[in-house]
């Protein structure tokens, strides 16, 4: 039997991966899950209400661009975020950004730059639709690593002539996953500059926009606004997981230019999932409310502080600005994923199953991430446990 090649080298996928790797082996205490971002903070109080006041809606199909009550709820939480004027036409509803994140590409990626193959840039690590989106279009993926030197950031100014020519899309996950930067005006600045220069396309991840210690980060749609940047440039992509942590709900937007809009609509209507209305009415009111962001926001800052207390003193301690992640320095992480395991119950997760081995390279191999999204108590208990296990 014959299968496609195109997926052959992407590496097993993370999760599988790391149960391959742990659940063979007893947990030596109990357990404590500090793998994946899942956010654990409360539901907003309006969810079961409105999905109870629309229950009707799921005997209907969806509308696929998204109701007009949940367009204009994202219109206005653009404005106030970034202080951006959009319209409908510069919407659409995803049904979560993992499928926008892959299926965008599909749509706005051409299949030939500069007479060749064409390229998609990606920092590394790297959010899985990035890769297989390339995968799918024939493209070839460069993995630019995310190193300190570079802030946490891939050097897309670093790349050559070449290379830059025939990009036709470049990821920038911002703040990063998993290190928690941000990009600042100059990185965007730079990056928008490059992108009119080559012609390609930025693709903005900004899941994490909402999850930050005091400053809010800088946006792409915020960029674009104060740089007077042809709106058709950005992609920009968000989402109510972690903002509201509503990971189940599958609910976010990209939003561009009309004409990059107008064709990831025409795929979508062919090969799109859309949301169902009673979900799309509880995202309506999650983007018109910021009360109970900011209240998580709260926690989230908290917890912050208490790495802070419990790890900072440690060598190469990366303190997260953002984000809900925790990347510490380990010899191997892979070996220290699995000593915590075997002598604490802590599970955590091997950096380099986030990233992709560039010449014998993985720039994940040297951390493991810890997902900061349980209680207070139990991550202090997990932290206490790493580091009287890695550290002392």
């Amino acid at each position: 039997m014959i299968y496609p090649e195109r997926f052959s080298t992407l590496p097993v996928a993370t999760w599988p991966r790391l149960r391959a790797l742990l659940d063979h082996r007893p947990a030596g205490d109990e357990v404590i899950n500090m793998t994946i971002g899942e956010p654990q903070h409360a539901l907003p109080d309006f969810v079961a209400p409105i999905i109870a006041e629309h229950l009707q809606g799921f005997k209907k199909y969806p509308d696929n661009n998204g109701t007009p009550a949940l367009l204009e709820a994202i219109i206005g939480w653009v404005d106030r975020r970034y202080n951006a004027q959009i319209t409908p036409e510069n919407l659409m509803v995803l049904n979560g950004t993992r499928e926008g994140l892959f299926n965008a590409a599909l749509a706005l990626s051409p299949t030939e730059k500069a007479d060749k193959d064409p390229v998609i840039l990606l920092p590394n690590p790297y959010y899985s639709s990035y890769p297989a989106a390339a995968k799918a279009l024939g493209a070839a993926p460069v993995y630019l690593p995310a190193l300190a030197g570079n802030g946490w950031l891939p050097d897309f100014a670093g790349l050559d002539q070449d290379t830059l020519d025939r990009t036709t899309v470049a990821y920038i996950c911002s703040p990063t996953n998993p290190q928690g930067a941000t990009a600042d005006a100059a990185y965007w600045s730079t990056l928008l500059q490059l992108a009119e220069k080559h012609d390609f396309k930025v693709f903005a991840d900004e899941c994490y926009s909402e999850i930050y210690r005091d400053t809010p980060p800088l946006g792409a749609l915020e960029m674009v606004t104060k740089l007077g940047t042809d709106p058709e440039r950005v992609v920009a992509f968000h989402s109510l997981s972690k903002r509201s942590n509503l990971a189940g709900l599958r609910s976010g937007f990209v939003c561009s230019g009309p004409e990059n809009i107008k064709h990831i609509r025409k795929l979508r209507a062919y090969a799109g999932a859309p949301v169902p209305g009673p979900l799309q009415a509880v995202a309506a009111a999650a983007w018109a409310d910021e009360e109970h962001v900011n209240q998580s926001r709260a926690l989230y800052q908290e917890k912050f502080t208490l790495v802070d207390s419990l790890m900072g003193d440690l060598p190469g301690y990366l303190a997260p600005q953002a984000g809900f992640f925790l990347c510490l320095p380990v010899p191997d992480g892979e070996e220290a994923t699995t000593r915590l395991w075997d002598e604490t119950g802590v599970r955590v997760l091997p950096g380099a199953y986030l990233a992709q081995d560039v010449n014998g390279t993985n720039p994940g191999q040297e951390f493991i991430r810890v997902a900061l999204v349980a209680p207070k108590q139990d991550i202090q208990r997990g932290l206490i446990k790493i580091r009287d296990c890695l550290f002392d």
